[in-house]
């Protein structure tokens, strides 16, 4: 059975092996994070957006996950795109939900993942 499931997964593309997700820094008392949660976080997971990269978290003064960042991570929130531990992009700050949206898709974009095959 190991080996039939070894040959499935030889056989998909790339992208679909690839663990896609966004991961948010943020920090007690942040009011930013706090309004991105008030304004988005409830629907994320339902969004083509979050069923392409599903939201995680990490508080900005805890162990640091485990992520090549292109940079270190210095405000809240930030929000960071990674693919198989590498960052590919990143939105620094909360900018209201209209341009976070935004900022998304182009970062989504950029990195080539199409929303139109997602959930």
């Amino acid at each position: 059975m190991r080996a039939v499931l070894l040959v499935f997964l030889t056989w998909l593309p790339a992208p679909l092996l690839a663990e896609t997700y966004l991961l948010m820094a943020e920090e007690d008392g942040c009011y930013w994070c706090a309004q991105w949660n008030e304004e988005v976080s409830a629907t994320y997971s339902k969004t083509p957006e979050g069923q392409a990269a599903p939201l995680r978290r990490y508080d900005l003064y805890s162990e640091t996950p485990d992520v090549d960042f292109a940079r270190r991570v210095r405000f809240t929130p930030t929000f960071i795109l990674v693919r198989d531990g590498t960052e590919l992009g990143r939105i620094e700050g909360y900018p209201g939900e209209d341009f976070f949206w935004g900022l998304l898709g182009k970062m989504l974009e950029e990195a080539r993942i199409d929303l139109d095959k997602t959930g």
